[in-house]
């Protein structure tokens, strides 16, 4: 009966480490970066100027009953593929950049780094 003793403090032991070590991880920088959320609803990005910090994600969200997509302005960075209704797309920001929907060219914002 004591052998099964043994296996029940390692166990013990590796839940107090996981559990110091979840409270010591948000420390070491993840709280640096940051994810933002802009949606794409009547026709217009909202909001449509963001504020963040370079190596942030942008998570662009089509909340409107037609297709958009996101394309940086001078289309060298980056774009989305085309996002029906529901669906999302990410971007990693490194630089401040101008955007709209090329199927919509009204449909402007502005993604700021901080």
């Amino acid at each position: 009966m004591k052998a099964p003793a043994v296996p029940m403090k390692n166990t013990l032991l590796l839940l107090c480490c996981l559990t110091l070590l979840n409270g010591l991880l948000p420390s070491f920088g993840s709280s640096s970066l940051g994810s933002h959320r802009v949606e794409i609803v009547q026709m217009r990005f909202q909001p449509a100027e963001l504020s963040v910090k370079k190596g942030d994600t942008v998570v662009f969200v089509n909340k409107d009953v037609v297709t958009h997509n996101v394309t940086e302005e001078s289309g060298k960075s980056w774009k989305s593929p085309a996002l029906a209704s529901g669906e999302s797309w990410i971007v990693v920001v490194s630089r401040t950049s101008d955007y709209y929907c090329s199927f919509h060219p009204m449909m402007k914002g502005k993604i700021l780094i901080e």
